[in-house]
């Protein structure tokens, strides 16, 4: 394993969305993750976000199985459990009984509501986390309901990445108390911190409610998706008043001047959006891209996930590789002196049961008993 957290230890409590993808980044940039399996789960050879980590399955449900899971927990650095509230405390594995025995532990736990509130025990997905941030209204055409997004925001930019912020935090402060802690991610919380530039500019008067009639919401004629000739899409963001003025000027349009009386001008952003669309409707996206390529006038062509891998930048960085047949996101971010890597192949339940098991101290005997007791599950061909 190479990268900057190198040597440290993360048990992942198998789970879905920004759980597994926090993990995934964790084994990106060089820690060791083990997830622990429920006996009977199959992996999905293609799930990239489970890439990276070994596997032991385990019956949570059995007193061997638990003991276990307790065992790995207490050789860990990290633990990453996505359950609802209380679950792992029924389990016996809750914050209390893990740092009693591992003071050390940064216990992370990701949630969609968080670990209390009125909601906290209810379900919910990513689409209602955004909701209740203000967030999903913000999306969209006015005269529409507001469109179904991609988990991005909500599991993975409100989840994912600020379990790993609040991880990484217990760890830096860790060395200096030498005690560990419980990180409370919700998505729900996290949504709302992204919102952040957008409370300001409505603190300032620069941001109303009313969905699609602002600078970033495509309300601003400078600030959109547009259709070409051949049906396909091209994105415009020049906010900037030297960036307007070229595109206004590569466009071939004129809006009375460049400057911010015009380009802020709200009450003529529905005229300058029609002139701009019919505009951009007379030449293909391959066209546009020539006219505006080397410039700066921020304009970048809307492509699919299978032409997003071949765009000249994109190859350029090497963003996105072919691992094991599946087209999957490179390393991010990078490091100049300790680069992280793909560490493996997604997890296959159980495929390391054994492995991991004499790491623990088991014979080969003990191991073959856990299994043959179900205590353990084991992938076929395990080692």
């Amino acid at each position: 394993m190479s990268g900057p957290l190198k040597g440290l230890r993360v048990i992942e409590m198998a789970g879905i969305g920004p759980g597994p993808y926090a993990c995934m980044l964790l084994s990106d940039l060089g820690a060791e993750v083990i997830r622990i399996d429920r006996s009977g789960a199959v992996g999905q050879p293609g799930d990239v976000s489970t890439r990276g980590r070994r596997s032991i399955a385990l019956d949570l449900k059995s007193e061997q199985g638990l003991a276990l899971a307790r065992q790995l927990i207490d050789s860990a650095d990290i633990l990453v459990e996505g359950f609802r509230p209380g679950v792992m405390e029924k389990l016996g594995l809750g914050p209390d009984a893990c740092l009693h025995s591992n003071e050390g532990l940064i216990y992370g736990r990701m949630t969609g509501w968080g670990q209390q509130g009125p909601l906290a025990k209810t379900a919910g997905h990513d689409i209602n986390y955004i909701a209740l941030s203000g967030m999903l209204a913000s999306f969209g055409d006015a005269d529409r309901t507001p469109p179904v997004p991609l988990n991005v925001a909500g599991d993975l930019g409100g989840g994912s990445l600020f379990l790993i912020m609040g991880v990484l935090a217990a760890l830096y402060e860790r060395g200096q108390s030498g005690k560990g802690q419980v990180v409370d991610a919700a998505i729900c919380d996290g949504a709302v911190s992204l919102m952040t530039t957008i409370h300001g500019l409505k603190g300032i008067g620069f941001w109303d409610d009313q969905r699609d009639n602002n600078m970033l919401d495509g309300g601003a004629p400078f600030y959109r998706n547009y259709e070409c000739q051949d049906g396909r899409y091209i994105s415009f963001g020049s906010i900037e008043p030297q960036f307007y003025a070229l595109l206004l000027d590569k466009l071939g349009v004129d809006f009375g001047g460049t400057d911010y009386s015009v380009q802020l001008n709200k009450a003529d952003w529905p005229r300058q959006r029609e002139v701009i669309a019919a505009r951009v409707k007379e030449k293909t996206q391959a066209q546009w891209c020539e006219i505006f390529d080397g410039s700066d006038a921020c304009v970048a062509p809307v492509v699919s996930l299978d032409e997003a891998a071949d765009h000249p930048h994109n190859a350029a960085r090497g963003n996105i590789v072919e691992r094991d047949g599946v087209m999957q996101s490179a390393v991010a971010p990078r490091l100049s002196r300790t680069p992280g890597e793909i560490q493996g192949s997604p997890a296959v339940s159980g495929a390391q049961s054994r492995e991991i098991l004499r790491e623990l101290g088991y014979s080969d005997a003990q191991a073959a008993e856990l299994i043959a007791s179900a205590a353990v599950g084991e992938a076929s061909g395990g080692a």
